[in-house]
């Protein structure tokens, strides 16, 4: 069973409430606490030793990573983040200045965001585990869920994908500042940040608007570390599939009306010079993900990074 037929599954027995206004499926749980004209956004994520970071990674990038995948969740939903709460799990024999390094890095970041962390819980694990639950506020009228997406739709990115195993998933920049201005000069249709690869997520994106998507090869944004491989790679990816498959690249894929296309790329080189936007296709009424390039149109079936799989 893989993650999704997992969460499908349990979501079935979950009470739900009349302040939820949207539970499990999107990148935040989105609250109504009756605040003025604000919803509460709720998230936790957790990162594992083996699988999100290695026994040789610094400890200050562990904490980093905490706490900026929980700020990326919060960005696409083009929200505001305000505290949290940290899980830390601890195997035996811990070294309790690589603890204190790691919450070093978690406080660095967070104090950059203007988060407070408020508490948490320690615990014995069999490997080190941190897990951040983060709060946030997002204006009624701005909230940007999964769903949303109309046909003819412009899809974006922020950034480069691909590669982020060789440092972007340490280091990456969450779209805090980029999610809050879409969100008040351009409203995109639908918004979800790319942790799972460009191929799942993007599907998450359509299928949950009841659309497909149509790439245009040509302009899917290729990092530099995803032009090279990693020379133990025993299935070595093109840059291409790299970008389109590769997780943990932290950026934001969106979809606005075409008609806002042109406007707001012009707009987002004064805003943002230093960070690429890229229109990578459009949302189109066939599920599923095409590609198209100079041979025609093909089916996209590869998927990013799948849990469990």
């Amino acid at each position: 069973m893989d993650e999704l037929s997992l969460i499908q599954k349990l979501c079935a027995l979950l009470p739900t409430s009349t302040d939820t206004i949207v539970g499990p499926g999107d990148d935040c749980a989105v609250l109504d606490l009756q605040l003025a004209d604000r919803w509460i956004l709720f998230k936790t994520d957790a990162i594992v030793e083996g699988t999100h970071f290695t026994p040789a990674t610094p400890a200050e990038k562990i904490g980093r990573k905490a706490i900026a995948r929980c700020l990326s969740d919060i960005a696409a939903m083009a929200g505001e983040p305000k505290h949290a709460l940290i899980t830390l799990g601890l195997p035996a024999g811990f070294d309790p200045e690589r603890i204190h390094d790691i919450y070093r890095g978690a406080a660095e970041i967070a104090s950059a965001h203007k988060i407070t962390i408020v508490g948490g819980e320690t615990t014995t694990n069999p490997l080190l585990l941190l897990s951040v639950a983060m709060i946030g506020t997002v204006a009624k009228d701005r909230c940007i869920l999964r769903a949303g997406s109309k046909l003819g739709d412009a899809i974006f990115v922020t950034g480069e994908l691909g590669g982020s195993i060789h440092g972007k998933h340490l280091d990456f920049t969450p779209r805090l500042k980029e999610a809050t201005w879409l969100a008040g000069h351009f409203l995109p249709h639908a918004m979800i940040d790319l942790s799972d690869g460009l191929a799942s997520d993007l599907r998450h994106l359509v299928e949950a608007s009841g659309c497909g998507a149509e790439l245009l090869t040509t302009a899917i944004p290729i990092s530099a570390a995803a032009k090279t491989n990693p020379p133990s790679s025993a299935q070595p990816k093109t840059a291409l599939m790299a970008a389109l498959t590769d997780g943990e690249d932290y950026e934001l894929l969106f979809t606005i009306a075409s008609r806002d296309a042109v406007p707001l790329l012009d707009a987002w080189k004064n805003q943002f010079p230093e960070t690429k936007l890229t229109c990578i296709g459009k949302t189109v009424e066939t599920p599923g993900i095409t590609l198209r390039d100079h041979k025609g149109i093909r089916p996209l079936t590869a998927h990013g990074y799948i849990h469990f799989k």
